[in-house]
């Protein structure tokens, strides 16, 4: 197969999609390298598609090639999303089997099958908590895309079925495709008395006020606390947070570190004792993922697909109850053998992940794709011979 896949959400800093469609681009292009005797006559290949005027995607090796157009991202996701022009195998300048866009508006193709990613379905929702385009497009054009697509990947069992029920699509044009765990060993021993930590950007969608709000209720009652450091990039919204942060109580024990690299997120996840996601709501959540991966105790909502990420592994706590996320974080701060046990779970847990096993099934979904354009593509050339048969009325 001739895949294309948009790189774009990865060309900046990149957050859960961009770090997403980063690291399965390596993993396939790790598998196409060991396929090589069979994929001599370019049966599997794997291209990336960005535009942009100012970044620019790095270099992947020789197995996956880069396709770089110094086109504005806005102008170009525009005419995508509105004017479904120009056809990827145009603007990209080849021809292409599939063509996948990582978020869940298609990529417009003349005729490669087309697969979209469905994250989660909060925009829909809770358009409130988007900005730009998501705002302005997700929900009035997130539902007939998915239904146009030849697939729907998704990264959880449970945003599979809220795509299924909310928008329509049917569960054999449905694909999850996880992402896996990062490279990272075990951190060694346990991190009691490191500071509390969160991951992710700092907007309403994340639940920080919740978060902000707990931690308040503990230095009421505690002599002393760990720290809270939020790791993340700003959005609009996070100013009142900050504000709230710098005032008595609070001031002095709240840390904002900002996005924080790919090459720096391991310590600074290594320094903690324990990891709080308080999200509304998750398609996966990557944070505990890889606060898993290395050993530290996570705490989780139970929205989303967090309790299917988590499982047994961490604790679960209800995002609209300061007082439940306050007590579950002080049940770990306190509890050496639970905190012990939870890092030991999560280790395990987090094997069950890994970008060779996401790369996998991804190949999987965009062979079922291509099936599928191809039985829509037959089943319409058998509806024209049908009309043209049609005897004609008297």
């Amino acid at each position: 197969m001739r895949i294309l896949i948009d790189y774009r959400p990865a060309l900046r800093q990149r957050t859960g999609v961009g770090e997403y469609v980063h690291h399965l681009a390596l993993a396939l292009g790790q598998l196409v390298s060991q396929s090589l005797p069979s994929a001599a006559d370019g049966r599997d290949s794997i291209s990336l598609f960005s535009s942009s005027w100012r970044d620019r995607p790095p270099f992947f090796g020789p197995h996956v090639a880069v396709i770089d157009r110094r086109i504005p991202v806005r102008l170009l996701n525009f005419l995508w999303h509105r004017v479904g022009w120009p056809p990827a195998e145009l603007v990209a300048g080849g021809r292409f089997d599939v063509v996948h866009s990582l978020h869940p508006l298609l990529m417009p193709a003349r005729r490669a099958a087309q697969v979209v990613t469905v994250h989660d379905l909060d925009f829909l929702r809770h358009p409130e908590r988007t900005r730009a385009e998501i705002r302005r497009d997700y929900p009035l054009l997130a539902r007939q895309h998915a239904r146009r697509a030849d697939l729907v990947m998704v990264p959880s069992r449970h945003v599979a079925s809220e795509v299924e029920r909310e928008l329509g699509v049917p569960a054999h044009r449905l694909a999850v495709c996880p992402p896996g765990a990062p490279d990272w060993p075990p951190r060694g021993p346990a991190g009691h008395g490191g500071y509390i930590l969160f991951v992710g950007t700092i907007e309403a969608r994340k639940n920080i006020g919740v978060l902000l709000a707990a931690y308040e209720r503990l230095l009421a009652k505690r002599h002393s606390m760990p720290d809270l450091v939020l790791a993340g990039g700003f959005a609009p919204e996070a100013q009142q947070w900050a504000a709230s942060a710098c005032r008595p109580p609070l001031q002095g024990h709240i840390r904002f570190l900002g996005y924080v690299p790919d090459d720096q997120r391991y310590s600074i996840y290594s320094g903690a004792s324990l990891v709080v996601i308080p999200s509304h709501d998750e398609g996966f959540g990557l944070p505990a993922l890889e606060a898993m991966t290395i050993g530290v105790p996570v705490l989780a909502s139970s929205r989303g697909a967090l309790p299917e990420v988590v499982d047994d592994a961490g604790l679960l706590f209800d995002p609209d109850d300061e007082e439940e996320l306050a007590s579950t974080i002080e049940r770990m701060l306190d509890d050496d053998a639970l905190a012990d046990a939870s890092a030991a779970r999560g280790i395990l847990q987090a094997k069950q992940f890994s970008w060779e096993r996401s790369a996998k099934a991804a190949l999987e979904a965009y062979a079922l794709a291509v099936d599928e354009r191809r039985r829509k593509a037959g089943a319409g050339a058998a509806r024209q011979e049908s009309k043209v048969h049609m005897p004609g009325r008297s």
